[in-house]
């Protein structure tokens, strides 16, 4: 199989929820000179983005998605080794389901995009409250907030957490992003957040939006 064969075989794999082979041919990947990132990036992540598509389109659901990061991570158990002699990290993000909330599926597979991209990210798991959030964010000086919600009475800690960092920084504020299903682009604007993503390949996209404008702002 030559280079292309190989990460389509890897896509593939990773939208048909077939572990066995995405781990055939993370292997062949690496035994083929295939750069370790470049197979995520072209391999992996580019299967998840397809996965993101059918899901908007209704043709998968929540359990099929999982399912997909679940194969998608057995690829980068293999891969990501190999990445971490080369790769610096892209930004650091600190992660979390807001506080009241304890749905974290899609924040998990939101981690394990942000990963495979290569981000460092601090997980903080579910039912966070903003003072955690805050102390993490100190703590390792993150670029990146990132806070998901999947129910309506719980949104509004979005907001609580977006005071509290505006409070704590007046200069090099992390910027913020937010998701989940109650969670809309008007809803993210009015908060005061730096950028919303509907699923998790648009959240690699928003992170990786938003780390630009942090480097042109002369923020690293």
């Amino acid at each position: 199989m030559n280079k292309e064969e190989v990460l389509d075989a890897l896509a593939r794999a990773v939208v048909e929820m077939n572990e066995e082979t995405v781990i055939q041919m993370a292997l062949l990947a690496l035994q083929s000179g295939i750069g370790a990132e470049e197979a995520i990036e072209k391999g992996l992540s580019r299967g998840m983005e397809q996965v993101g598509k059918l899901y908007d389109a209704n043709q998968y659901f929540i359990p099929e998605v999982v399912v997909c990061a679940d194969t998608m991570y057995k690829g980068l158990e293999i891969l990501r080794p190999a990445t971490m002699k080369l790769q610096t990290s892209k930004g650091r993000i600190v992660i979390g389901v807001v506080e009241g909330d304890t749905h974290d599926i899609g924040k998990n597979i939101v981690v394990m995009m942000l990963e495979s991209a290569g981000f460092k990210i601090y997980d903080l798991g579910r039912n966070v409250p903003p003072a955690d959030f805050i102390k993490r964010v100190r703590e390792v000086d993150a670029d990146i907030v990132a806070m998901s919600s999947l129910m309506t009475t719980t949104m509004k800690g979005m907001k609580t957490v977006i005071e509290e960092l505006y409070y704590h920084y007046q200069d090099r504020k992390p910027l913020v992003m937010v998701g989940g299903a109650p969670v809309s682009k008007p809803f993210a604007v009015q908060i005061g957040a730096d950028g919303y993503a509907s699923n998790a390949p648009g959240a690699v996209r928003i992170a990786q939006q938003l780390m630009q404008q942090r480097r042109k702002d002369g923020c690293d």
